[in-house]
């Protein structure tokens, strides 16, 4: 699927550029092509694409809860960098392409890729805190992805709000839309990891249990609509985006807050007195996560079994591996708290998935660099053969 075929879009792609350099048009240099490649994809770049630094930070956490130091290390080493050339990218975007960036911020179909942001912030900041233990920055983190949150929260819904012209429900949602609860539960869960202190030990219980608690209701919500658009509305195979996953992955996060809640905050009122209540959610929530999963796989299965739709790398793949690794940890904790020791096994089994499924989608993924790469070493070379060949023309 990828292999032939990639070299020989390459050749092709070569043979045009070095067609239009023998011609003389603009973008004849060396780098044009593969500039303008890179310029077009930093253009068109997803909001969802920090999805990448979500799925790879909740794997390695997946690693270091099962006693694999070594892989958790390896791919904190990825996350790293990865987090960082993100941020520059988005920032070389706001900058160089204003319109398409500003843009998302009020599109349906887009704008909640911004929430990703807020969630892989936090999934770094639990990474640096369990893997480094570099305690403040981890602090930092948190602090960032509280005001990313206040950010993207009050500046997407207000703006889907006073949109004048708006999608229908059939093109206007998706699950990517559940990646809010996503951020929201990030939140408390590195939150209660670090402790922060607002104010005092009770206020700061008080709102880490209110973004649980928000996150959940916010989720009852936008599943309604979603649940809506699936019963009622006609649903083609590429109607079944891999957001779609986040239906599970959402309240896999939410799960795991609710278990970091009790582990953390057990002694301390408002929680002290609602063990019970978080108890019963929580099990409520995982339960949820677990009867999406035959759903979507059964769903992945008519998509590209039964009508035969191409897989192809999309960024928002990245959102599939995120709901496999998060499922891990969240059963794990869980089966911790209700002291139900089988449930390790099923964590253990989610966790292969996840890696598996990260490795799948991080090959794919990077050959759209090495392709970028490629062109830019074939035209190189042809182009130089053809200068080479030109000036033993003239002095012919």
């Amino acid at each position: 699927m990828y292999g032939t075929g990639w070299f020989r879009q390459a050749s092709t792609m070569s043979e045009i550029i070095c067609t239009n350099a023998k011609m003389n048009q603009p973008g004849a240099n060396a780098l044009g092509f593969p500039l303008a490649h890179v310029s077009k994809r930093i253009a068109e770049l997803h909001p969802a694409y920090f999805a990448l630094v979500m799925a790879t930070g909740i794997v390695s956490l997946a690693c270091q809860s099962f006693g694999l130091p070594q892989a958790a290390q390896f791919l904190f080493f990825i996350n790293v960098p990865a987090y960082c050339v993100l941020l520059i990218l988005f920032s070389i975007r706001a900058w160089k392409f204003p319109a398409q960036f500003f843009a998302d911020w009020s599109s349906h179909k887009r704008a909640f890729g911004f929430f990703t942001v807020v969630a892989a912030t936090n999934v770094l900041g639990c990474q640096v805190y369990q893997l480094s233990q570099v305690e403040r920055l981890a602090h930092y983190l948190w602090w960032a992805g509280l005001l990313l949150w206040l950010v993207s929260t009050y500046t997407i819904f207000v703006l889907l709000v006073v949109l004048q012209q708006k999608p229908s429900i059939e093109d206007g949602i998706n699950g990517g839309w559940l990646v809010s609860v996503v951020a929201t539960q990030s939140v408390c869960v590195l939150g209660c990891q670090l402790k922060p202190l607002v104010f005092t030990a009770e206020l700061s219980t008080l709102l880490l249990l209110s973004f649980w608690l928000f996150g959940g209701m916010l989720y009852v919500w936008l599943i309604s609509l979603i649940f809506y658009r699936y019963m009622f509305f006609r649903f083609e195979p590429g109607d079944l985006v891999p957001p779609y996953w986040i239906n599970m992955g959402a309240m896999a996060i939410t799960t795991l807050a609710g278990t970091e809640l009790i582990r953390t905050y057990a002694e301390v009122s408002p929680v002290t007195a609602m063990i019970p209540f978080i108890k019963g959610l929580t099990t409520m929530y995982w339960a949820t996560a677990t009867w999406w999963i035959p759903m979507l796989l059964c769903l992945g299965l008519w998509r590209h079994g039964v009508q035969r739709f191409k897989f192809t790398y999309d960024p928002l793949y990245w959102g599939l591996v995120f709901p496999l690794g998060m499922y891990s940890v969240c059963t794990l904790r869980l089966g911790e708290i209700l002291e139900i020791a089988p449930m390790a096994v099923i964590a253990r089994v989610f966790l292969l998935a996840g890696l598996i499924a990260w490795l799948i989608t991080f090959l794919t993924m990077i050959q759209r660099p090495l392709f970028a790469i490629l062109l830019a070493v074939l035209y190189t070379n042809r182009s130089a053969t053809n200068t080479l060949e030109g000036k033993n023309d003239d002095a012919e």
